[in-house]
Order: C-alpha cells, then structure tokens, then sequence
C-alpha cells in the first residue's frame, strides 16, 4: 500500500464492517470553562465535525442508536466504535467516566470506545481503568495535540505545550492502548519545514493513528478574527497535496493515517474553500503519490532528539 489507511488497519482487526459512532456526551473543555481559560482555541468550532444524529440533550444510548440507523442503511453486517467526539471526553471525575462509557459499550453491537480529548486531561487512575477496559474491548484514545511547536500552541491559545502532549502519548502506550494523535496542518507562523517536522518528531513517539487536516478558518471564531484583521497564507489545494505527500515520505510506516482532510459546512467555512468532497481530495492526493513514486516511511529516518 502506499500509506497505511484507517480503513484497511480497523477491518483487518475484526471479521466484520466497522464504523465509528460519535456521541456528544455533554462534556465541556477546561480552556472554555475556566480552569485554563474561557475562550478556547482560536480555531475551534464543534459544530464542524458533529454529525446531525449527536445530540448532547440525548442519552449515549439513544445517540447510538440513531447513529447505527444512519449506517445501517448501507451495510447491514456491521459493528461499531462509539466515538466520544465533541469536546473534552475526559473531562469529569473518574465515576462519572466509567458511568458513560459503560453505557456505551453496553449497547448492542458496540465492540469498542474511541475517545478523544486533550492531553492535560488523562488521570492515571483514568489510563488504568482504560487499559482493563483494553483486555476485552478496542480502546482508541484520541489526544488533540495541533502542533508540536510550543509557540504556535501559545498564538491559537491551546493552553499546554508539546511536551505534555508527548508525555500522555507515552504514558498511554505504557499501558497498551492504541494512542492516536489530531495535527492541523498550516496553522499561523508555521512554515513548510516547521510542518514537516511534525513528522519526524511523530515518528519518533509511540503513537499509533494520526489524523491530520487542512487549517480551516471557520465563521466566528478568534482565527476569523485574526484573518479579517492581517490575513495569512491559506493552503491552495495544490500546496496542501504536495505537503502532505512530503509528510507521509517522513512518516514512520507502520503509523496509521485515519484522516487526511476535514470538510467543514460551506456556510460557516471562510477559508479554504476547495470546493471537493474528503474522497476527492484523498483520490486526488492517492494519484499524486502514485504519479511521483512516494511511499509512506519512504524518507522517514530515526531521529536521537526530535522533540
């Protein structure tokens, strides 16, 4: 294969289909409600990736029962991951978190928890119970981690550095559990090799799955903001492919890509506006590396001190 996809590695763990659920189990962020700030990242807005069937006025159970109607239509032999997507999944007392995700691994054909949360939020008490969890069940924990460069993490006001990313990465994989990481590509004051060296520094760490996307800038938030007042440089479809090719050369081979592009709603996006479907942008970028010869791990090289 010419990277290592999602798709292929989650089919390959289990005999049958599976797909993620996502659930907004009401969960909040530290950096919205006070303990590290109110105002978030400047680039945040849920509603760009939250399907129509979450609801966060619903129970986990009936979310993924709406959830599993919505692809069923399509494939009937299919399992499930419940995905705890919107906000801070890890963002309560321990009880309360095993309240939750109990509940969702209660539910029939569930076979496995995707949680994603950020990477000053995760207990040992918590990666205990997980890694328990893990002997029976997939356990997929998911850190937003954006950038590996302490300087960008101050400008979009993420509220940690890189370092304590890396450090709940380890401490995740310690324990067994299938850690993945969130980068956005092309964030203010990042250039090309400040972007590829994520890739390295990545590379170099136990993580399991990344998911990477494109710098979007969404309608209201600080990051509109800030471009309406100086625009900065937005990646042209063009620009994005040819970086992301050089990413995956760089890319440690046995780690999983899950994503390669978000798609946000056409009326709260501003830029960049490509105008193509994730599908398109993955054949487009799949026909890239196949016309240049590019493999994932095609460059990648172990590194003494990345970080």
């Amino acid at each position: 294969m010419i990277y290592n996809d999602f798709g292929h590695w989650i089919n390959g763990q289990y005999p049958f289909k599976i797909q993620k659920i996502s659930i907004d189990a009401g969960f909040s962020c530290p950096n919205r409600d006070g303990r590290i700030g109110t105002r978030g990242c400047t680039f945040c807005d849920n509603r760009t990736f939250s399907p129509a069937y979450t609801d966060r006025d619903s129970s986990i159970s009936s979310q993924i029962e709406k959830g599993k109607d919505f692809f069923q239509r399509k494939y009937s032999n299919m399992k499930f991951l419940a995905y705890f997507q919107s906000f801070t999944n890890t963002y309560a007392p321990t009880d309360r978190l095993k309240q939750l995700y109990e509940e969702a691994l209660g539910q029939e054909d569930i076979v496995g928890l995707v949680i994603g949360t950020r990477p000053d939020c995760v207990t040992d008490e918590l990666l205990d119970y997980l890694a328990e969890v893990n002997k029976s069940r997939l356990v997929i924990i998911e850190y937003g981690v954006e950038s590996i460069h302490d300087a960008t993490l101050r400008h979009i006001h993420r509220g940690h550095t890189f370092e304590c990313s890396a450090e709940a990465i380890r401490r995740s994989h310690q324990r067994g559990l299938t850690t993945g990481v969130h980068m956005i590509l092309g964030l203010p004051g990042e250039d090309r090799e400040m972007i590829l060296r994520q890739a390295d520094v990545l590379s170099s760490l136990p993580i399991d799955i990344l998911k990477i996307h494109q710098m979007q800038i969404i309608r209201g938030t600080q990051l509109a903001k800030e471009f309406a007042r100086q625009p900065f440089h937005v990646f042209t479809v063009e620009e994005y492919i040819e970086i992301v090719a050089e990413y995956i050369a760089r890319l440690r081979d046995d780690i999983v890509i899950d994503r390669f592009v978000s798609e946000s709603p056409k009326e709260l996006l501003v830029a960049p506006r490509w105008g193509l479907k994730n599908f398109e942008f993955t054949n487009l970028l799949t026909n890239h590396l196949r016309r240049h010869g590019i493999r994932q791990g095609s460059k990648w090289r172990q590194t003494q001190n990345p970080i």
